[in-house]
């Protein structure tokens, strides 16, 4: 991190003003303490957070954070790990839950191969389901792909020609070929603090070669902490850290890659950017 970037991040006064595209407020992580982690987040610039439901069945208490907190907005769908697990979606049930003023997306959704390959089936056809609400309700899907780059491409390319929708590639730690498709898709990519790790030097030229107006930044937490939390429970003021790093690898200033990433949320999670305390 450069010396420009620790400075800004010391000065709480002049933090530059962040969002957090995707977080867990709900996990146990940080059952106690939701208030405080609100509040440290607002002291490190970040504005705005979306917390993601991954099991449908647990929406009350998500949509929940968000009534309590203005700063907070939500999404919600079944994670492809869960998908084998969960009762299949409905898209009329994810678009009742779209009508909610605070809920922006759809997801997280998407294909993991790594651990539950076994369950290759179910998860694609999940996927689709969430596809069709996310342009039914006009609000983007939000992804999660590990280890099953070639069919999450295929499918995301093939459901696009069916009918065009929004997306952004939540916690994007996949290769340049599948960046390159979602960006030909018209999506965005989200850096996580996977991006901020010394040894994901690779993983940065993916994001820098893609235009900065389709860049977000996320924690994911209470996973993946960036440095100099790394190992550490991840909170959304952290990513403040993850920007730094972001800025440095785009060769740009904090303030601007702030400005930047806080541009494209806007824009891709419209309503959010639309909402106001008395909506």
């Amino acid at each position: 991190m450069t010396q420009q970037t620790n400075s800004q991040l010391s000065d709480t006064s002049r933090a530059p003003v962040l969002v957090d595209s995707h977080c867990h407020l709900d996990f146990p992580d940080f059952d106690g303490e939701r208030d405080d982690l609100i509040a440290r987040a607002a002291a490190a610039g970040v504005a705005r957070m979306v917390t993601i439901c991954t099991r449908l069945r647990q929406a009350d208490r998500v949509r929940a954070l968000a009534e309590a907190h203005a700063p907070v907005f939500w999404a919600a769908g079944t994670h492809p790990m869960s998908a084998a697990e969960e009762p299949l979606a409905r898209v009329e049930d994810l678009t009742e839950l779209a009508r909610h003023p605070k809920f922006v997306g759809i997801g997280e959704t998407g294909l993991d191969y790594h651990y539950t390959a076994d369950s290759k089936p179910v998860q694609q056809e999940s996927l689709r389901i969430h596809i069709e609400a996310a342009r039914r309700s006009g609000l983007p899907l939000i992804i999660h792909a590990r280890d099953a780059d070639e069919d999450m491409a295929r499918i995301l390319s093939e459901e696009h020609r069916a009918g065009a929708y929004d997306c952004v590639m939540h916690c994007f730690s996949s290769g340049a070929a599948l960046a390159q498709t979602a960006l030909e898709l018209g999506f965005y990519l989200s850096m996580s603090g996977i991006a901020a790790f010394p040894k994901s030097g690779a993983l940065r030229e993916i994001f820098v070669a893609a235009p900065p107006e389709r860049i977000l930044v996320e924690t994911d937490s209470p996973y993946l902490a960036p440095p100099p939390h790394r190992g550490k429970r991840n909170e959304p003021a952290f990513v403040a850290h993850t920007a730094a790093r972001g800025a440095e690898a785009f060769g740009m200033r904090l303030e601007a890659f702030a400005r930047q990433t806080t541009d494209n949320f806007d824009r891709l999670f419209a309503k959010a950017a639309a909402w106001t305390p008395d909506a």
